[in-house]
């Protein structure tokens, strides 16, 4: 028995060599990754390696090319079949090498042979803010470069309150005499007091020191709200998509839109369905025209969100490869297949299945899917914060906090210069000196010791 199968084999790869020998084949293919795409004047990819591999095996030579209208192919109401189709029936090809589907209505009007590829439908969508890491949940509502903005401005603001304590003479009138308030670890204790909504004493009593107290207060109030306000709209978002696992799920929600590729076989498939949720789904579609041209159009309003795609697995696992920010759920339906189609008792088409089993016992198939199907998603943190608020949204915000902590700065030296004026007017002494002769006591070595010697005298 096995002998006279081999002799079937060698007989038909025999009269398929004479029969591809004799003229070179033209296939026709889409552009769609990985299956095929352009670089430079060439095509690559997964059917191109296919076609490669199968050349090699039944030994015929090929002209590959793109089909015009950049479609699978669909009869329109008039009977007439258009894409990849379209060009098998005319005869302008006499090969289909690409993502075909199998179905009931191609098989009557062309052969295809046994798949080199199962799969089924399913959807992606993009994933939720902390979707990964759950245990940094709190930090989400702020990027990264945002709390860096929030731990620079609380440095900034503690340092500016500690100098202005320092420079205005009615926070500080007699740095001889007087206990400094405002140390550097009190003035940080100060805005970690207004950061809690809570007062920490004492409180600023010069003009300068209110208005850096103020500007500060007002900053700490609005980031907050801000923080819990996206904090919620985070933890909603989260909620939302865990909760879209299955197109039951999908079909029951009204939050995020959902679409396919249209008049493509997915689009029928939920046409033609008899089941309930499936004939909501296209219920849907229809009334909100969601379909897409292309499937890296479907691929792109995923990554923008509120956008669910459905499409075949394999194609959606591609793209979940290479974006980081889409997931795929985890059921599939309608079980289907990729195959390569012929004209109507085509002779090839038989060769081509002998030599498909071939590649796929060989493990040759497994080899490109791994091959065109790797990962390549880089950047997995950025679906940390995708939600999150950046410093460009509260740029208002911070611009606030530094124009009043620079009027603040400049009303304390105002306060410190009329001080030296009215000095300099009094001891009949040039203001430089006596502005000099300050600041020299409220930064120097001197104003130090008399400060460390007066907190002596009160401890004793």
């Amino acid at each position: 028995m096995r002998a006279v199968l081999a002799l079937v084999c060698v007989s038909a790869l025999t009269a398929w060599s004479h029969t591809a020998g004799a003229k070179e084949l033209s296939i026709t293919t889409i552009k769609e990754d990985p299956y095929a795409m352009t670089r430079g004047s060439q095509l690559e990819g997964y059917c191109i390696d296919l076609v490669s591999e199968l050349s090699k095996k039944l030994g015929f030579k090929y002209n590959v090319h793109l089909v015009k209208d950049s479609r699978y192919g669909a009869m329109d109401s008039s009977g007439n079949w258009n894409g990849m189709i379209g060009e098998i029936i005319k005869g302008e090809a006499d090969l289909a090498v690409a993502p075909l589907t199998v179905t009931a209505v191609r098989e009557r009007f062309v052969d295809m042979t046994t798949p080199f590829i199962q799969t089924g439908l399913s959807f992606i969508l993009r994933k939720s803010a902390d979707s990964e890491d759950h245990s940094f949940s709190l930090l989400s509502p702020f990027s990264t470069e945002m709390w860096v903005g929030v731990l620079v401005a609380f440095l900034l603001t503690g340092l500016c309150v500690f100098l202005v304590g320092r420079i205005s003479p009615m926070e500080w009138a007699d740095p001889e005499a007087d206990e400094h308030s405002f140390t550097l670890l009190h003035s940080f204790w100060y805005i970690t007091g207004a950061l809690t909504l809570q007062g920490a004493g004492p409180h600023p009593k010069a003009l300068s020191g209110r208005v850096v107290g103020a500007i500060w207060w007002i900053f700490a109030v609005l980031l907050l709200a801000c923080y819990f306000v996206n904090f919620n709209s985070v933890l909603h978002n989260k909620s939302k998509h865990a909760s879209i696992t299955s197109f039951e799920d999908l079909a029951n929600q009204d939050v995020i839109d959902y679409g396919t590729v249209e008049n493509g076989s997915t689009m029928l498939f939920f046409k033609n369905s008899n089941n309930p949720v499936y004939r909501r789904i296209h219920q849907h579609m229809e009334r909100k025209k969601s379909y897409v041209s292309t499937m890296q159009e479907g691929v792109r309003l995923a990554q923008e969100g509120r956008f669910a795609f459905i499409g075949e697995a394999v194609s959606l696992d591609l793209a979940v490869a290479r974006y980081c920010r889409l997931t795929r759920a985890q059921e599939v339906i309608s079980m289907r297949s990729y195959s390569i189609a012929a004209p109507r008792g085509s002779p090839l088409v038989k060769n081509l299945t002998i030599a498909i089993l071939q590649l796929s016992e060989s493990g040759e198939l497994i080899h490109l899917r791994e091959k065109w199907w790797a990962s390549s998603c880089v950047g997995s943190d950025e679906t940390h914060g995708s939600d999150a608020l950046k410093p460009y949204d509260l740029r208002g915000l911070f611009l606030l906090l530094g124009l009043g902590l620079g009027v603040g700065l400049l009303l304390a030296l105002l306060e410190l210069l009329s001080r030296a004026r009215s000095r300099a007017k009094d001891g009949k002494k040039s203001c430089c000196s006596v502005l000099s002769s300050e600041l020299h006591q409220r930064f120097g070595s001197g104003g130090e010791g008399a400060e460390q010697e007066s907190s002596d005298k009160s401890k004793a």
